[in-house]
């Protein structure tokens, strides 16, 4: 996390620096509370980045301690003198992906973990706000739910939740295929066998596209499969799709959905239901050893618990 939050403090300091150089309009006043709301962080990132603009004297502190550029950049803008524009600098990238990362492994050691706004925000160098929309957004797929007064508690994973999920998972998305045969656009199939094309060369990118199972069940039409999916599947579509981050089970994942779509595509249904189960039920290398290694830990926790 020290990683992320030094991400943080570097466009803050890169960004006001482009800006005191060239003359931009400044976030205004210089102060760590407007600062800080300007670039929704928390104070530390900012912090950080004042600390080096003083010290490449590109900011100074007034008899009364406020933020200021510095005399001469000051002498050097009213003279026309200001350094040649430059390109601002990116924002880093979106902290959801970084949170949801950490998260997905707490949550895979099975403990139901409680988060405060205020810790997290601090954590992550993020605003109260910023973390707040990150924590619901995150509540809305499944893997927090919002206690009131208590800040949010992480799902814990089980081995033998995941195991109920796919029981149902396998039985309602064959029927989702069953029901979306006669309605399937060849174009759209073949759109997504390109989209999972094996890559290039070993170094290239795992191409991944999991848009197959949304679109069986949007083509089935059944209200029922849909509801099931939209409840109970975020919490588990989040899981695998941390889980693709392995190359080796993103090549696997994408190697199954070319043999599902080919099959479609030839119209041989009982083979591509055969692949579609497969799909479903043996592709989980990383939660099966977790899961047993979780439920361990469970059962060893509650002999000691008895033989204390």
């Amino acid at each position: 996390m020290l990683a992320f939050m030094s991400t943080l403090a570097t466009y803050i300091k890169d960004d006001l620096a482009a800006r005191l150089r060239s003359g931009r309009k400044l976030p205004m006043p210089l102060t760590l509370d407007a600062l800080a709301e300007h670039y929704d962080v928390s104070f530390t990132p900012v912090r950080a980045a004042i600390a080096e603009l003083l010290n490449e004297g590109l900011l100074e502190k007034g008899s009364n301690r406020r933020l200021a550029p510095t005399a001469q950049l000051k002498a050097d803008s009213e003279r026309g003198q200001a350094a040649l524009e430059t390109a601002l600098p990116e924002p880093p990238q979106d902290p959801h992906d970084r949170i949801v990362d950490d998260l997905v492994q707490l949550s895979l050691r099975g403990e139901a973990i409680h988060l405060r706004e205020e810790a997290t925000a601090e954590k992550y160098g993020l605003s109260r706000s910023a973390i707040r929309h990150i924590l619901h957004r995150l509540a809305g797929e499944g893997i927090l739910d919002h206690i009131p007064r208590h800040g949010w508690q992480l799902r814990p994973f089980r081995q033998s939740d995941l195991d109920a999920f796919i029981d149902v998972r396998e039985v309602l998305e064959l029927k989702a295929l069953e029901l979306a045969r006669k309605k399937l656009s060849a174009d759209e199939l073949q759109r997504m066998l390109e989209a999972n094309a094996a890559p290039s060369s070993p170094q290239a990118p795992a191409r991944i596209d999991e848009s197959l199972h949304g679109y069986l069940i949007s083509v089935a039409d059944n209200i029922y499969i849909k509801e099931f999916f939209e409840r109970q599947g975020r919490y588990y579509r989040l899981l695998f799709e941390w889980e693709d981050r392995d190359r080796a089970i993103a090549l696997e994942t994408a190697r199954q959905h070319r043999e599902i779509l080919k099959a479609l595509l030839d119209k041989n249904w009982s083979k591509a239901s055969k692949a579609l189960s497969h799909h479903i039920r043996d592709h989980h290398p990383v939660f099966s050893p977790l899961g047993q290694a979780i439920t361990a830990n469970q059962e060893r926790s509650k002999s000691g618990d008895r033989s204390s």
